[in-house]
């Protein structure tokens, strides 16, 4: 069985632009629905529609995997779900530890759509000894002491970090010494690594900081909209103003 040690993703030497390839698992996921109930083709709109990209962008995208689609027809569901697997690395399988098993990481080791996307979750680790042998989601959490022989047996090269900010540096490091070269990041703290080793961040708290920023201005949109009398709501309260007691004459009749 392959693992993530000994193969790495084509998309780097075949010139695919990052833009790119972040974009390759929204088309994955919607291909993989449109298989799911057996669409034999799908166009580029409406592909771009489902994963929410203009179509224009989308047949650029396809044009580095060397796929152009047949005028008339569209393209070919099931060999577009090969292809992307293929260029993200998904035809084989990526063993994932996952370090710090609190609410979060547990909730990640239980999360199914690892196995069914390529990935096997060879371990579970947390600094805490009581955690030790406990199963979460049928897997046994092993202590950080066997952390470097844990990835070294499963020949890890990617590493999921979901421990408090203050300890993961710390864990970062010695995954990168053990060889891992691929690290996703659930700490609210950024990661400093050497080069060669990506990490990819996921931060829920600045994602709804960013929500709220979006929040707070369609407020003030709508406050300036009601003070000068433009926008629905106002627009509305107008038309309401206009109309009588029982909504279409005016209060007011014409002497």
């Amino acid at each position: 069985m392959a693992t993530g040690r000994t193969h790495r993703p084509a998309t780097r030497s075949r010139g695919i632009p990052e833009a790119t390839v972040a974009r390759l698992p929204l088309y994955l996921r919607a291909l993989t629905a449109l298989s799911e109930r057996s669409v034999p083709t799908v166009s580029s709109e409406e592909l771009a529609a489902a994963a929410g990209v203009n179509s224009a962008k989308l047949r650029k995208d396809f044009s580095y995997l060397g796929s152009y689609g047949t005028r008339g027809v569209g393209y070919d569901v099931e060999y577009l779900v090969y292809q992307i697997s293929r260029e993200l690395g998904l035809t084989q399988d990526w063993p994932v530890v996952i370090v710090g098993i609190g609410n979060l990481g547990a909730a990640l080791a239980n999360y199914g759509g690892f196995a069914s996307r390529g990935f096997r979750v060879a371990a579970l680790i947390d600094a805490d000894p009581a955690m030790a042998g406990k199963p979460v989601a049928g897997i046994p959490v092993q202590h950080t002491d066997e952390l470097e022989k844990i990835i070294d047996d499963n020949g890890v090269s990617i590493g999921v970090i979901a421990t408090p900010a203050g300890a993961a540096q710390q864990v970062c490091d010695r995954l990168v010494a053990a060889g891992v070269t691929s690290i996703l990041n659930f700490a609210p703290t950024v990661l400093s690594v050497p080069e060669g080793v990506d990490v990819r961040k996921v931060d829920l708290s600045i994602e709804l900081q960013i929500l709220a920023f979006h929040e707070q201005r369609k407020a003030g949109e709508e406050a300036a909209a009601l003070a000068d009398g433009t926008g629905p709501v106002a627009a509305a309260r107008k038309n309401s103003a206009d109309k009588g007691p029982d909504g279409d004459v005016p209060a007011v009749m014409p002497a």
